[in-house]
């Protein structure tokens, strides 16, 4: 009973600090809604292609229809080797995404949001090009969810504390 005791204590401290939850009020909550209501500009590319059904997932999908904000993204997608054996061949590769975004209200055609996102991932060169491209594709699609749930995450903290 005794070793319960802190534990209760503390749990005490942590409810009056303030904390709020980022999604209070589920589906009708402030976050929610805002997240609803972004339509997400055609980005060009395979990666942005990812990019925007990633985000649309996230998003909730919003088609124009009670779009009051448009986001868009522009990406950098790089690939660099970095591993280099004695006869000049690459071993290692880094790719690496970047996203450049931007939150535009569409009532007054102002940027409300201008961030940036980026995540990278290294990738193992071997002898078989196959497996090499594979292994590239594998790391952009998984650069791609990480790069937008950075960016939902974002969108997220903004609507909450625009209230």
């Amino acid at each position: 009973m005794m070793r319960l005791l802190p534990l209760f204590l503390a749990s005490l401290l942590l409810s009056a600090c303030g904390m709020k939850p980022l999604y209070s009020g589920g589906s009708q909550g402030q976050v929610s809604a805002l997240l609803g209501s972004v339509t997400v500009d055609a980005i060009e590319g395979k990666n942005g292609w990812l990019m925007r059904n990633a985000l649309n997932d996230r998003l909730g999908a919003s088609h124009g229809s009670n779009a009051r904000y448009r986001l868009v993204v522009k990406l950098d997608d790089q690939i660099e080797g970095f591993g280099v054996r004695a006869d000049d061949t690459v071993t290692r590769e880094r790719r690496t995404l970047r996203a450049r975004y931007q939150l535009i209200d569409l009532e007054s055609s102002k940027t409300v949001l201008d961030a940036t996102a980026g995540s990278d991932a290294g990738i193992d060169v071997v002898s078989s090009e196959y497996a090499t491209i594979a292994a590239e594709n594998t790391a952009l699609e998984n650069l791609t969810e990480k790069v937008a749930e950075q960016i939902v995450t974002r969108l997220s903290l903004y609507a909450q504390n625009s209230q």
